[in-house]
C-alpha cells in the first residue's frame, strides 16, 4: 500500500491497456499551436520516459543498498522542454527535479548517454562523468550546467552573475564561455522561492533590467504546490512575481507538454532578444514523496496522494499522443517497457563498478582544474605611464601607506588581466570608503570598475557567475562582518564547484575584504570584526592577510596569478586599521611605509616572512634568539613594536614570524624554524576561541612530538613552552574602548616577560 512507485507504475500501463480515463487538460491549445511537430512531441515524451525510469529503478536499487540518492523528478517531466528550447550555449543551473531536462538537453549533444551517467550518480560510482562519485547532481561540461548541490536557492544568485557577465565579456572583447547571444536559465522549487537567496537574485535581476542593463536570463520555477511537507499556498507563486518590475512574468501548465512548449518558447524569445529576465512559472506535481525516505502519508491524505499521482505528467502526455494519433496505446506501452529495460540493464552493470573509498581520493577533486589558462604578459611601460600619469616615475622611490600601494597594485592587475573586474559597495566613483580604489573606475571605465547594489550576496553571486564565464572577478566585501549575510556563497558554491565537478568547472576569483579591528575611526562588532574563523574550515579556500603595504601588492599579485591559472579562489583580509598606518615605533619614523614593489615580485602562497635581531632575514635565526613569536596582520604590527622594546629594554631577544596566509600554512617550512626555540608566542588579533591560533598550537605540539631524536631528551618529548596572547572573547564596542580586550605592545611584552619568567 505504501510503495506508491509501483502504484505509479501500475497505473499507467493499467489505463493505457484499458484506454483511460486519462487527465484532462487545463489548457485547450493544438498540436500546431504548440510550436511541436509529432516526432518531436514523441521525442519528448520518450525523455519524460526516460527520467521517470531512473527515478524508479533508483527506488528499486535503494531497496538493495545498491542506491544513496532517491530525491527524483517525478512530476515534474515535463521541463524536458526545456532541455529542447534552450541551447547547449545557454548556461543551466538545475535544480534536483531536472532529470528529463537533462536527458533532452543531452539529445542536442552527438554520443551522450544520460541513462548510463544518470545511473552512475545514483549508485555513486568513481566513473560518474561529473562528480566523480562524490555526490548526486545534475551537471555536465559539454553539457554546460555546472553541478549543483544546493537543494534550495543558493545557485540563483551565479545564475544572475552568468547572465550579467555575457554583455560585459562581449563589451571587454573578452572570449567568453557562451556566446554573446545566449541566454542563462536556473531552475528551483516554489518552496524555494521564498527563501532569502532567492530573494536576493529576483531583486538584483530587476533592479539591473531597471537601469537597462542587460540580464537575459530566464528563472524556471517548477510549481508543485509542497515543500516536502510544507504547503506553498495556491496563488502564492503567481501573485508575487506576476508585476515584478522590469521581470516578464509567463505561465505554464507543465503538465502540458503543448502548452509548456509554446509558453516556453514565448519566455526563450523574449529574454534571448529583449536581454531581460523572465520569471517562468510552470505548474507540475509531485510524485513519489520528496524522497524514498519520505513518508508522505504522514503529512497527506490518501485521497489527496491518489488526486495528484492521476495528474501524472506520463499519462498527460500519453492522451496528446493518442488524441494526435501519433502512437497506438500499445506503441506507447512498448516504448515505455523498452525504457525500462534499457534502464535495467544498464543498472545491472553499473551497479558493480568502482566507488570511491579512500580520503586521498575524495580529496583528489578539492582544487582540480582541467582547465588552466595562460598568464598573460606584463602590462609595458608605456601602457603603465598612461595609466599612473605623473606617480608612475615616483613608484620606485616614494614610500606609501597600505591603501596606496593595494590601489596600485589593482592598478596594473587590470592592466595584466584583461578579463579582470572589480566591483562592490561604493568602489567605483567614490573609490571605496577607504579610498582604496580611488580612481581606478576613471582609468579603466565603468565596465571594469564598477559599483554594485548593497547587498553581500548579489556581490558574491556575481562573481561566481562572471567567473563562469571567463571573467576574472576582484569583488569588494565593505567589512568583513558582511560576509556572514553571504558566506554561503563562498562555503556552498564556490568552493565546493571544483570538488563537485572534478574541475572540469572552477570561478576563480579574488574576495577582497576590509576587516579586523583597532580601528580608531569607527567603533562597533560590525566595523572591527576580528574573526577569521567563517573562513578558516572550508576545504581548499586560500586565505591572505597582509600587514603592509609591499606585501599586500605582493601576496595579491600571487592570489591573482594563482585564481587565473588554478582557478582557485582566495579571500584578501585588508587589515583596515593598516590601510593608513605610516608610522611604526614613533611618530614621523615612516617605517611602515614601503615603496612599490618591481612588477615581477610576488610572495607565494604560504611563504612566510621573518624579522630578527632589528631586520627582516631569509627565515634564518640568530642562535642566541630566545621567543619566537608567530603572528599576522595587525598583530604583526604590535609584535615589531614589542620585540624592539624587549630588545632595548629587557634584553630579550625574540624573532617574529609574519605568517601572511592562514590558510594554507606551510608547516615544512615553518616547523624547521620553530625548532630552534624553546618559548613561542602567538599573537592573535582574532578572538581566542575559534581562532588561528588554536591551528598553530595544536600543529605544534603534534608536530613536536613527531620531530624524532632531536626533540626528545631523558626518554621525554622536548616540548616549547607557548603562550597565545589573543584578543578577548567579546564583541568589540563603540568609542574610546574599541582597542580594549585586543593584543597591543603592552600585552605582548607582558606576555613574552612572563614567558621568560621575568
Amino acid at each position: 500500500m505504501y510503495n506508491r512507485a509501483e502504484i505509479i507504475e501500475q497505473n499507467f500501463r493499467r489505463l493505457l491497456k484499458e484506454g483511460g480515463p486519462f487527465p484532462q487538460a487545463r489548457v485547450d491549445i493544438t498540436l500546431g499551436e504548440s510550436g511541436l511537430t509529432g516526432p518531436q512531441l514523441v521525442d519528448l515524451f520518450e525523455s519524460q520516459v526516460m527520467s521517470r525510469a531512473l527515478d524508479l529503478r533508483a527506488r528499486e536499487l535503494k531497496n538493495e543498498n545498491k542506491c544513496f540518492y532517491t530525491i527524483g523528478s517525478s512530476g515534474h517531466e515535463g521541463n524536458a522542454v526545456f532541455g529542447r528550447v534552450f541551447r547547449l550555449n545557454d548556461m543551466a543551473f538545475l535544480h534536483y527535479r531536472s532529470g528529463a531536462l537533462m536527458v533532452q538537453r543531452a539529445k542536442q549533444l552527438p554520443a551522450s548517454t544520460p541513462l548510463y551517467d544518470g545511473l552512475l550518480s545514483f549508485v555513486a560510482a568513481s566513473d560518474e562523468p561529473i562528480a566523480g562519485g562524490r555526490h548526486k547532481v545534475w551537471g555536465s561540461r559539454p553539457l554546460l550546467v555546472p553541478p549543483q548541490t544546493s537543494t534550495i536557492a543558493s545557485h540563483l544568485p551565479k545564475a544572475v552573475g552568468a547572465a550579467l557577465s555575457i554583455r560585459r565579456a562581449r563589451d571587454l572583447q573578452y572570449s567568453q564561455v557562451m556566446a554573446d547571444d545566449s541566454v542563462v536559465i536556473c531552475s528551483f522549487g516554489d518552496a524555494s522561492a521564498n527563501h532569502a537567496t532567492a530573494q536576493v537574485a529576483f531583486n538584483t535581476a530587476s533592479h539591473v533590467a531597471y537601469r537597462n542593463i542587460p540580464i537575459p536570463l530566464v528563472f524556471l520555477c517548477e510549481d508543485n504546490g509542497i515543500g516536502i511537507s510544507v504547503p506553498t499556498p495556491e496563488g502564492w507563486i503567481q501573485s508575487s512575481f506576476e508585476n515584478r518590475p522590469q521581470m516578464k512574468y509567463f505561465w505554464a501548465d507543465g503538465l502540458n507538454l503543448l502548452h509548456l512548449h509554446k509558453v516556453t518558447r514565448e519566455a526563450e524569445t523574449y529574454a534571448r532578444i529583449r536581454r531581460k529576465p523572465v520569471f517562468l512559472h510552470t505548474s507540475v506535481v509531485r510524485l513519489m514523496a520528496h524522497a524514498g525516505s519520505d513518508p508522505e502519508w504522514s503529512y497527506k491524505t490518501f485521497q489527496e496522494i491518489e488526486r495528484t499521482e492521476f495528474n501524472d505528467p506520463l499519462l498527460h502526455s500519453a492522451r496528446i499522443i493518442l488524441e494526435n494519433k501519433l502512437l497506438s496505446a500499445e506503441e506507447i506501452l512498448a516504448l515505455y517497457e523498452s525504457v525500462r529495460e534499457r534502464v535495467r540493464k544498464i543498472s545491472d552493470y553499473v551497479v558493480n563498478l568502482p566507488k570511491l573509498t579512500g580520503a586521498e581520493e575524495v580529496r583528489a577533486s578539492l582544487t582540480a582544474n582541467r582547465h588552466p589558462r595562460a598568464l598573460p604578459p606584463m602590462p609595458s611601460d608605456d601602457a603603465r605611464r598612461k595609466v599612473f600619469g605623473q606617480e608612475f616615475d615616483k613608484l620606485p622611490s616614494m614610500p606609501q601607506h597600505m591603501a596606496k600601494l593595494i590601489n596600485y597594485g589593482l592598478a596594473d592587475i587590470l592592466l595584466r588581466y584583461k578579463n579582470s573586474v572589480i566591483f562592490g559597495e561604493d568602489v567605483a566613483q567614490k573609490g571605496g570608503v577607504y579610498n582604496v580604489t580611488d580612481g581606478l573606475h576613471k582609468k579603466f571605465g565603468p565596465r571594469r570598475v564598477f559599483n554594485s547594489m548593497l547587498d553581500e550576496t548579489s556581490i558574491l553571486g556575481n562573481a561566481i557567475g562572471f567567473a563562469h564565464n571567463g571573467l576574472l572577478p576582484i569583488p569588494e566585501i565593505q567589512f568583513l562582518a558582511y560576509v556572514h549575510n553571504a558566506e554561503d556563497q563562498i562555503r556552498g558554491e564556490a568552493s565546493t564547484l571544483a570538488f563537485f565537478s572534478q574541475g572540469q568547472f572552477t570561478n576563480p576569483m579574488i574576495i577582497r575584504v576590509a576587516g579586523l579591528a583597532y580601528q580608531k575611526g569607527f567603533g562597533g562588532h560590525f566595523h572591527n570584526d576580528n574573526s577569521l574563523a567563517i573562513f578558516r574550515d572550508i576545504p581548499g579556500l586560500i586565505i591572505a592577510v597582509p600587514s603592509n603595504g609591499a606585501d599586500a601588492v605582493k601576496m595579491m599579485r600571487a592570489c591573482v596569478r594563482t585564481a587565473e591559472t588554478e582557478g582557485r579562489v582566495v579571500i584578501f583580509i585588508e587589515p583596515i586599521a593598516l590601510y593608513m598606518t605610516k608610522d611604526l615605533h614613533a611618530e614621523g619614523d615612516k617605517e611602515w611605509s614601503f615603496t612599490y614593489p618591481p612588477l615581477e615580485e610576488e610572495i607565494a602562497v604560504g611563504d612566510f616572512g621573518v624579522y630578527s635581531h632589528g631586520v627582516a632575514v631569509p627565515g634564518k635565526v640568530a642562535a642566541d634568539d630566545e621567543v619566537l613569536i608567530l603572528t599576522y596582520g595587525n598583530g604583526y604590527f604590535y609584535s615589531r613594536q614589542a620585540e624592539k622594546e624587549l630588545r632595548e629594554k629587557y634584553k630579550v631577544k625574540c624573532t617574529v614570524v609574519d605568517l601572511r596566509w592562514i590558510a594554507p600554512v606551510n608547516w615544512e617550512k615553518l616547523m624547521p624554524l620553530a625548532r630552534n626555540f624553546t618559548r613561542v608566542c602567538i599573537v592573535e588579533e582574532c578572538r581566542k576561541t575559534g581562532s588561528f591560533s588554536e591551528q598553530l598550537v595544536a600543529g605544534l605540539v603534534e608536530r613536536w612530538s613527531g620531530a624524532g631524536e632531536s626533540s626528545w631528551a631523558g626518554g621525554e618529548p622536548r616540548f616549547p613552552k607557548i603562550k597565545v596572547i589573543a584578543a578577548d572573547d567579546c564583541f568589540i564596542p563603540l568609542g574610546p574602548a574599541a582597542a580594549a580586550g585586543l593584543p597591543k605592545k603592552a600585552e605582548i611584552v607582558a606576555g613574552i616577560l612572563e614567558l621568560k619568567g621575568i
